[in-house]
């Protein structure tokens, strides 16, 4: 589905560029306000700070069109800062390190990480086995997602992995979302933590090759918002 930019104050083009940008490369708003600036485009940095909601919508779209993934997954959540509050990023990548799925929550327990498997198992089908720390509440949100699938006959299991080694994929990967959100020094809001973390999130999964699209990774960001 195409994004709408009616109402926006400059052109598509425009700010998916500065989307763009700002969520792949380690530029402050100033920063990308000088680089359009070059580019004939003068933008207060205040205004750039509100086209970054159209991250959230170009990720939904690139969320269907990414490429299959493994069936072993690993899953591990990070915490950032949102108005001094710890939040959750919620990540699975397969045993290969392409991305599965991500979501930022609220909470880090039990109802949290059912809602977070649930929504990757609806993207990317049913794993074999997910590896995950000593986390309770993620175990807890497996066991849910178990019962939930025996209640719609499905005979075998998601099998649980506690082995630390083989999640260091995922907490590797970690290092491309905390690199860039470091910068940042926090969120002002949960909604623009959520845009913000779902562009930086498809910018790796362009940087990844995890899409069938054969061109620069700047128009393939652009195609999602076709």
């Amino acid at each position: 589905m195409a994004i709408t930019f009616n109402g926006a104050h400059f052109p598509k083009d425009v700010n998916l560029f500065a989307v763009f940008f700002y969520v792949r490369y380690g530029v402050s708003y100033r920063d990308l306000g000088e680089i359009l600036a070059e580019r004939g485009v003068t933008v207060d940095h205040a205004t750039l700070n509100r086209v970054t909601k159209y991250a959230s919508q170009v990720a939904d779209e690139a969320r269907r069109r990414k490429r299959p993934v493994g069936r072993p997954w690993r899953m591990d959540e990070i915490n950032i800062r949102v108005k001094g509050k710890w939040v959750y990023p919620y990540r699975a990548v397969d045993r290969f390190g392409k991305t599965l799925d991500f979501v930022l929550s609220r909470r880090r327990n039990k109802a949290a990480a059912t809602k977070f498997f649930a929504r990757a198992l609806e993207a990317n089908g049913m794993p074999r086995k997910i590896v995950i720390d000593k986390s309770g509440a993620n175990t807890a949100g497996i066991d849910e997602i178990n019962r939930m699938l025996r209640c719609f006959g499905c005979p075998i299991p998601i099998e649980i992995v506690r082995i630390k080694y083989l999640n260091n994929i995922v907490e590797q990967d970690h290092r491309f979302i905390k690199r860039r959100t470091r910068p940042m020094l926090g969120f002002k809001s949960f909604v623009a933590a959520v845009s913000t973390l779902a562009g930086i999130e498809v910018a790796g999964m362009i940087r990844e090759g995890q899409f069938r699209e054969e061109v620069c990774p700047f128009q393939q960001f652009v195609n999602f918002a076709a």
